[in-house]
């Protein structure tokens, strides 16, 4: 079971094009905030921003946790990048971390992204419930379909507080 915030992270939509004036302003900002800097030509460059919030990233992981309580499913696995991207991913592990502590009942692990899609391909039995932030569940989604067949036989849901979208 893939479990994926569908909120925030890259596909939050806050992306700069090259070579407009607010890319411009952003690149500038970051650049005088940062010791890490974007290429300052801003004609050749594009900047999309990873928001990752606690309120966020509790309520995806308390709904996997719930979702294998509910359902007799024995583990959850957070899926990160924490060890480059500490700040957002990060935050994401620390937050999967606390909620893991209220569900005594349910094993929980995490994993680095990629070293999380080569486990899934070689050894996917080791699996229960996978809970990732926004871009990297679109990603394992797809390639947990193709272990099973393809796109076509595997479902999906978009389940929100007030109402819910279901995918063949």
């Amino acid at each position: 079971i893939i479990v994926r915030e569908n909120t925030e992270d890259l596909y939050a939509g806050i992306e700069f094009e090259r070579g407009k004036p607010e890319t411009e302003e952003i690149v500038n900002f970051i650049n005088s905030k940062s010791k890490r800097k974007i290429a300052t030509d801003a004609t050749t460059t594009g900047v999309s921003i990873k928001p990752i919030s606690v309120e966020g990233t509790e309520r995806i992981v308390k709904f996997a946790f719930d979702y294998a309580r509910e359902n007799g499913r024995k583990k959850v696995t957070s899926v990160h990048k924490a060890n480059i991207m500490k700040f957002t991913d990060g935050l994401w592990l620390e937050v999967s971390r606390d909620v893991a502590k209220k569900y005594p009942d349910i094993e929980f692990e995490d994993r680095i992204v990629d070293n999380m899609c080569m486990q899934l391909a070689q050894k996917p039995e080791l699996y229960d419930v996978l809970v990732l932030p926004n871009l990297y569940g679109d990603i394992l989604s797809d390639l947990a379909a193709g272990l099973v067949g393809g796109l076509g036989v595997a479902p999906g849901g978009n389940i929100g507080p007030g109402g819910a979208v279901f995918e063949a």
